[in-house]
């Protein structure tokens, strides 16, 4: 899979130098759209199913991002995590667990419920503490099956307040879900 990881932060990378080269603006106005409309696409493009494992592949397509952010006039001084909050966007690794807790919700609750009562063990408990649908974790001999997108998501899940868990529809639920990953970065 390293080699997937590798090919595209290349074609992200080109796509970035491209907009470098050919833009003489460095506003926000310009470069961020070009980026969540060019760049970002090749970074999260199935990553669901092929999302990275080890810290060292996600700092390889971290590292788009970060030079996308410093293209912007008036950023470059700031912090990667300044630089992002000033954005309003989110670190890559955010994204791919907002994504996954996305996948989570329609397999319990919305469209996909049917197909997913088999990937998630629900834990039934009536305790005060936290969200009412919990799940269980599971245990597992093989570590690959542990960096599974329903298993690694089940973790985040139980973290979640009552009110994104218990929302109506998958609109309400993603404005939920980004007041409750809102403080990370």
């Amino acid at each position: 899979m390293r080699w997937q990881y590798a090919l595209a932060a290349l074609k992200a990378n080109r796509v970035l130098g491209c907009i470098k080269r050919s833009m003489t603006s460095r506003s926000r106005e310009v470069i961020l759209p070009l980026y969540s409309a060019l760049v970002r696409p090749h970074l999260e493009y199935c990553v669901q199913l092929w999302g990275p494992q080890y810290k060292r592949d996600m700092e390889l397509l971290e590292r788009v991002q970060r030079r996308a952010t410093k293209l912007i006039r008036g950023l470059e001084h700031l912090s990667y995590e300044d630089r992002l909050r000033e954005l309003g966007l989110f670190s890559l690794e955010k994204r791919r667990l907002w994504g996954d807790l996305i996948a989570a919700f329609q397999y319990l609750k919305g469209p996909h419920k049917k197909a997913g009562e088999g990937l998630f063990t629900r834990a039934w408990s009536d305790r005060a503490r936290g969200n009412g649908l919990k799940l269980k974790e599971g245990r597992f001999r093989l570590d690959i099956r542990k960096k599974f997108c329903t298993v690694g998501v089940v973790r985040h899940w139980k973290r979640l307040p009552r009110e994104a868990v218990d929302a109506p529809s998958l609109e309400v639920f993603k404005a939920r879900l980004d007041e409750a990953l809102g403080n990370l970065v």
